[in-house]
């Protein structure tokens, strides 16, 4: 079948505006609050806590931004204030998710800590709840889990707090990209101890950038909102006790999320059409898209899929450069990412886990079956299976911009099977 490059890209994600954004955002133009302080900030804090379900919302700059202040706090609650020259897990191991963007874990590096990553489930691609009781089994003395949920579809996090909690540790999760995702009902961003959420420019709604941190303790609130404006202390100069940041959010950048949360239910709905029509239209593949657990509801964000291992072609991959050797009837990432590209549509390999990541090759990795030392590029770590791996190197991301029209996105179809003749 022949195809034509589309005149415009088919992106991956994209944002979605909807004209009240321009409004909020007037709003604080008009009124001078051009600040981190104002309307917009106000009322989005309420409704990301509302939306959440949970007390308290603290607008910040970004989810990252989100996060530290999350690990921060965890941090100082389990070993108490740092000096100033050190962070407040100096030393001390986390369990942190493997498959993930980067954000996930930097802020334990931040504050000193030292990751351990525990591999993934196959059922859910999340966390394995086997795998962290196993970490436990090895390191009793861990007191904190930082917890992600990915493309938009919940693991069984219900697990991951209930083990946390029979260990004594703290739980962060990070829902940057599950916002309005559910498991038996429970919103995303409720069940860590502490959560964040993300605005960035191609999440499921919008601020162009910003995040929140999510709580239903006031103390951890405040303590975000006086950390995130430089940890001023209530006096009549500027005083200062400990560290602090510029972490709060724009009330103009909260004037477009506060213009975006109406149409977070619209947007989740438009996901989830175009993950069920790749699912239809690729059946016939020898493919399986993103997994869906029983009694979660995901927000769909990214649309995902990996390549039955006997459907694959030969595929090797180094730091930053892949190849393959095509073969009729099979493909791999590699090729149907540049052949999408050819046609002007835009995909993206799925995370690569942080085990296998330059900078982390060396920090503990738990399976299943016990801890292993990453070997880059592997499905075998020291004999033990590695799941992350393995969907890494099957696996890619299909673009799930709302805006892609039916026809789009059957053509984008098209392009995938043309890969396996």
């Amino acid at each position: 079948m022949e195809f034509r490059p589309f005149e415009k890209k088919i992106w991956l994600a994209t944002p979605t505006m909807h004209g009240d954004e321009l409004r909020y955002i007037t709003d604080a133009y008009n009124t001078n609050w051009m600040s981190t302080v104002g309307e917009n900030i106000n009322e989005v804090e309420r409704i990301a806590a509302e939306s959440a379900g949970v007390k308290y919302a603290v607008g910040l700059s970004s989810c990252t931004a989100a996060l530290h202040l999350c690990v921060k706090f965890a941090g100082e609650r389990l070993y108490g204030r740092p000096a100033i020259s050190h962070g407040a897990l100096e030393g001390k191991k986390v369990f942190c998710s493997d498959m993930t963007f980067d954000a996930t874990l930097n802020p334990v590096v931040y504050e000193g800590g030292v990751p351990v990553f525990i591999d993934t489930e196959k059922e859910s691609w999340n966390m394995d709840p086997k795998a962290l009781e196993k970490a436990f089994e090895i390191y009793p003395d861990v007191k904190l889990v930082i917890y992600a949920e990915l493309y938009g579809f919940p693991g069984r996090v219900d697990l991951i707090k209930q083990i946390c909690e029979a260990h004594g540790a703290l739980l962060i999760e990070d829902a940057a990209e599950a916002m309005g995702a559910t498991l038996f009902g429970k919103q995303c961003g409720s069940f860590g101890d502490y959560a964040a959420v993300s605005y960035n420019g191609n999440k499921i709604i919008t601020g162009s950038s910003g995040g929140c941190l999510l709580t239903n303790d006031i103390e951890v609130a405040n303590k975000a909102r006086k950390w995130s404006t430089q940890a001023r202390e209530n006096a009549p100069w500027y005083q200062h006790e400990e560290v602090g940041y510029n972490y709060r959010m724009s009330n103009v950048i909260a004037g477009v999320v506060r213009g975006q949360y109406p149409y977070l239910g619209e947007h989740i709905a438009q996901k989830k059409a175009i993950y069920e029509r790749y699912k239809e239209g690729l059946k016939n593949l020898p493919v399986q898209m993103n997994p869906i657990v029983d009694n979660t509801e995901p927000n769909y964000w990214l649309s995902a899929m990996i390549i039955d291992r006997d459907s694959m072609c030969p595929q090797v991959r180094d730091d930053t450069k892949a190849l393959y050797v095509h073969q009729s009837g099979k493909t791999c990432p590699t090729e149907i990412l540049e052949t999408l590209a050819k046609y002007n549509v835009e995909g993206r390999p799925i995370w690569k886990p942080m085990h296998m990541q330059p900078m982390y090759r060396m920090h503990e990795f738990v399976t299943v079956n016990g801890s292993a030392r990453a070997k880059t590029n592997a499905y075998i770590a020291g004999g033990i299976e590695d799941v992350g791996a393995d969907i890494f190197d099957r696996g890619l991301c299909l673009p799930s911009d709302n805006k892609m029209t039916e026809s789009e996105q059957l053509a984008v179809i098209e392009i995938i099977k043309s890969c396996f003749n």
